[in-house]
């Protein structure tokens, strides 16, 4: 396993590709996001207005309008700004490393990335548990992003099997965020502890998943093949009707 230890207590270059991103907003879309998630880490969702995050952001409430309909609509635009500085931040030093290996070395660039916005994506989270449909709408955004950081990880994500893959890295890291956030280790033992244990069983669920579908591809095949074999063909007119018709 990559050693990550080094790395994350000291200010290289990941740290560096952490503070990059939160820089001074160059436009007005992007000091709402960063006025969003300032106050996410400050208050309880329910509480931030519309007005807050404007008045934060230094911008009216017709600027705001002009690029999101709600608060809540500033969340995808928050998921592909880390997922953009994750996927630009990788190189080619694990090309030869296993599936397991890659894939936990993008998921601690993803919090490495996140951390200068730690206090804010817990407040997110905790809003998410108190609220079904708040869930279900930020799992459909995190399935997006692992999408994303299991194909930096070199790792297939299509068919059936690949919609397992997905959906359980979105519930394994909403296992690993609350370790996260009380994790004050300057080296992230217990992250790392966990997101392997994380990782290891997930390989172990997908290696089950892929047998079963290798032994149900046979088996769908064959019934689709039937089944088209009995479709009946598409009936022809008559030609005496075709001519009566005409």
């Amino acid at each position: 396993m990559i050693d990550h230890k080094e790395d994350v207590g000291k200010s290289g270059a990941g740290d560096k590709s952490a503070k990059d991103i939160k820089t001074t907003p160059k436009d007005p879309k992007d000091a709402i996001l960063e006025a969003l998630v300032e106050l996410a880490g400050e208050r309880e969702w329910n509480d931030i207005t519309i007005s807050d995050i404007a008045a934060r952001a230094n911008v009216s409430l017709s600027t705001f309008r002009d690029f999101f309909p709600a608060k809540g609509a500033i969340l995808p635009l928050f998921f592909r700004k880390i997922d953009k500085a994750v996927l630009e931040s990788g190189g080619d030093e694990l090309v030869g490393e296993p599936a397991k290996e890659r894939l936990f070395d993008v998921l601690m660039r993803r919090l490495d990335v996140l951390r200068p916005y730690k206090l804010g994506v817990e407040g997110i989270f905790d809003w998410t548990r108190g609220d079904p449909i708040a869930a279900a709408a930020v799992n459909r955004l995190t399935v997006n992003s692992m999408r994303f950081m299991l194909e930096a990880a070199g790792i297939d994500t299509e068919g059936p099997v690949g919609a397992i893959k997905l959906q359980g890295l979105a519930l394994a890291w909403a296992r690993i965020l609350p370790i996260w956030f009380r994790d004050d280790d300057a080296g992230l033992a217990p992250t790392m502890a966990a997101l392997d244990r994380e990782l290891t069983q997930g390989e172990r669920l997908v290696a089950r998943a892929e047998d079963l579908n290798r032994l149900a591809t046979p088996l769908l095949t064959l019934t689709r093949s039937l089944f088209e074999r009995r479709r009946p063909s598409p009936t022809r007119a008559h030609p005496m009707k075709e001519d009566a018709d005409g």
